[in-house]
């Protein structure tokens, strides 16, 4: 596509005019403490606070070869123009960066290319419009001091917790050598786990018996549930749990017993009610949302969805992966009729696709709720570019599946809303109310496009689970706080029942058929799983009770996009945390909770998402131009040397012991195991994003 019909040789490709060469991931990174005074390689409080003045950078090793290779060409004569093409995002201007200034490079034109998809016309735009590199550098600036936050809080706070905590927790669960590593972002998340795992603990779970009532018109059955109302004999009474259940069987078999003395007869409808509900397709996918859909239909975690998302974007399948936008661009959106295009070859898809292109909301998509400029930062969401159709036949099965999603999300908000009708009844059978909820599906809309059946109406992910939980009970004929689900029993889509539903007016006589007790018990809050927790990564200002400072953090989370899957595949590799590859449902390890414990006694900020989040929040600042680089600094080596300080000074070896006996029993005898490595080893493991 770069038209570059040149030789390939040992790490790049080159012609008369032209040389392409890359990097493999990150080819510098920063230094030990050690490589800035050897006095540093022992773990002592005596060399503690390490807040360096300048900052130290070397070459990986494992891909010296390539950088050398990368450094000789980057600094040849013959070389005028540079045009960086790394990942349009943070990290890939940190990478470039720290590439650019290991070589020294000088006296050379550099342009950043910024492209949203590896189409040709894409990256030909994106080299044409490459812009001079200075206009990334408030992105640069944040890049380094993400960078130098992980590193500094890693290097600092690992060292102290150790020294000051190792031994203990090694006595405790039989350790030959405990190091805790602790990290900005892969702290607060293990702080999240651990609380849900306690609230789960603490969770005492009340039993309700609820009354269902069977009813029929016309010999078409349909069910209904008791609420004690007022008028009822039970209103008001203390033997109820809420206002639809009670605390104890026998009080709800006491209620049948009356309602069917001497034998069921009818009940009377006394109100319907019916509504139009109206849903618009969902917004396009961010990373986020994608990585919960994935670990909910596939049972896979983030960090696969992810590497299953770039190899389609560099298929030139989709759009660029790590991005948090769910919106298109306006720009985009001007030329969205070739996404769609390019789509009507596909089998399933294709028919989708046309249909959409004989329509005209895909030409207004740019008014759309589904555009907008001003909830983009560096790009828009993940949709199909409609290109690389060749590379279908190589795709496994399940890029083959995630793929397909991608498309039906896409061509999804080119539909019509779905319409339901709603339909409420409520019943009385002598002074007692029962109250039923049907809900039908009027137009298919969307729903058809994206796959979903008719009276579902609900995506795998609706953009606002947290994986949190109300502690409500579980069951199907309504909920404790008197809320009522579709009651239909799956006859939905039945011409004679939905006829039957419509023919109950006020006033009509229905025949009871007869009436039963359903047990039900409130639940614990959910664990999350490793969708649900990239959500919850996303959108932690719904965690935060200040509502100034989740005002001010809104829309920041912890960590980003790119390094969220990355945080979590680290607490599992440290055996922080566990991952059940089946139900893809996350809990603490003893390990991971006793560093819990250490942290929580030490530094509790580090476990709570305000303090993550701000920091996020403040280098979207210095990336957006609004605060220095210098001030950014000076705020984190001054947190940094009072925390380090705090630890020292502390002596709360006696809470983790007493934390050890409430929590040992939760967890299942193991042997102990020689931790292998040294420091050092367990150092590379600070930076967390």
């Amino acid at each position: 596509m770069l038209k570059v019909n040149g030789t390939r040789r040992n790490g790049y490709l080159e012609s008369d005019d032209a040389i392409v060469t890359w990097c493999v991931g990150h080819l510098v990174t920063m230094s030990y403490p050690e490589q800035y005074d050897m006095k540093y390689k022992r773990w002592s409080f005596d060399t503690l606070p390490f807040l360096p003045d300048e900052f130290k950078y070397e070459v990986i090793g494992d891909v010296k070869g390539q950088f050398e290779t990368v450094k000789r060409l980057l600094t040849r004569d013959d070389v005028g123009t540079i045009y960086i093409c790394t990942d349009s995002g943070r990290e890939g201007e940190y990478i470039y960066r720290l590439v650019d200034r290991m070589a020294g490079v000088k006296g050379k034109e550099r342009r950043r290319v910024w492209i949203d998809s590896q189409t040709e016309e894409e990256i030909l735009r994106g080299i044409r419009e490459a812009k001079d590199w200075s206009a990334y550098d408030n992105l640069s600036a944040a890049a380094y001091l993400r960078a130098q936050e992980d590193y500094l809080m890693g290097i600092n706070f690992s060292r102290a917790l150790t020294l000051r905590y190792g031994n203990t927790v090694g006595s405790l669960l039989k350790r030959d050598r405990t190091v805790m590593s602790v990290g900005r972002v892969m702290t607060c998340v293990l702080g999240m786990v651990v609380r849900r795992e306690r609230e789960i603990r603490a969770f005492v779970k009340t039993p309700f018996y609820r009354v269902t009532g069977t009813f029929s018109k016309n010999g078409i059955p349909f069910q209904t549930e008791w609420k004690a109302v007022e008028g009822s004999r039970y209103f008001g009474s203390p033997k109820l749990y809420k206002e639809n259940g009670f605390k104890d069987r026998a009080d709800a078999e006491a209620l049948i017993a009356m309602l069917s003395a001497p034998e069921p007869t009818e009940a009377e409808v006394l109100r319907t009610e019916k509504k139009k509900e109206v849903r618009n397709a969902p917004l396009l996918y961010n990373l986020a949302e994608i990585q919960n859909d994935c670990s909910k239909r596939f049972h896979i975690s983030p960090d696969e969805t992810l590497k299953i998302i770039q190899d389609l974007y560099e298929k030139k399948l989709v759009t660029y992966p790590r991005t948090d936008a769910r919106v298109l661009s306006s720009a985009v959106a001007k030329e969205i009729g070739r996404n769609i295009g390019g789509l009507r070859g596909l089998p399933e898809i294709g028919p989708l696709a046309e249909e959409v292109l004989s329509g005209d909301a895909w030409k207004k998509i740019g008014k759309s709720r589904y555009t907008n400029d001003s909830q983009i930062t560096d790009h828009y969401a993940i949709i199909p570019t409609g290109q690389g159709q060749s590379a279908l036949r190589s795709l496994k099965p399940l890029e083959q599946k995630v793929y397909e999603m991608i498309c039906r999300r896409f061509l999804s908000i080119f539909y019509p809303a779905a319409v339901f009708e709603k339909r409420q009844i409520e019943l009385q059978a002598g002074s007692e109310h029962f109250f039923a909820s049907f809900r039908f599906c009027v137009e298919e809309g969307w729903q058809r496009a994206a796959g979903i059946k008719k009276n579902n109406g609900t995506e795998a992910s609706s953009g606002k689970n947290t994986g949190s939980a109300d502690g409500g009970p579980e069951g199907n004929a309504g909920n404790a706080d008197g809320s009522q689900e579709d009651m239909s029993g799956g006859r939905a889509d039945d011409p004679a029942f939905r006829e039957m539903a419509a023919s109950l007016r006020k006033g009509s006589r229905v025949a009871a058929e007869g009436y039963a007790v359903k047990e039900g018990e409130t639940s614990p809050p959910k664990r999350y799983t490793s969708g649900s927790m990239i959500l919850a990564m996303e959108n932690a200002g719904q965690l935060i009770e200040d509502e100034e400072l989740r005002s001010q953090i809104k829309g920041s989370g912890i960590g980003t996009s790119a390094t969220r899957a990355e945080i979590l595949k680290k607490l599992f590799t440290i055996r922080y945390l566990q991952l059940n590859q089946k139900t893809q449902v996350i809990t603490p390890t003893q390990f991971g909770e006793m560093v819990f414990e250490a942290v929580n006694v030490s530094m509790k900020q580090l476990l709570n998402p305000e303090l993550t989040a701000s920091w996020e929040k403040g280098l979207t600042y210095v990336s957006n131009g609004d605060i220095t680089p210098e001030e950014y600094m000076v705020k984190l080596r001054g947190f940094v040397a009072r925390r380090t300080e705090q630890v020292q000074r502390g002596n709360a070896g006696y809470l983790l012991k007493e934390a050890y006996e409430r929590t040992k029993d939760y967890y299942k005898a193991a042997p102990a195991r020689r931790e292998r490595g040294t420091g050092r080893k367990y150092e590379k493991r600070r930076t967390d994003g």
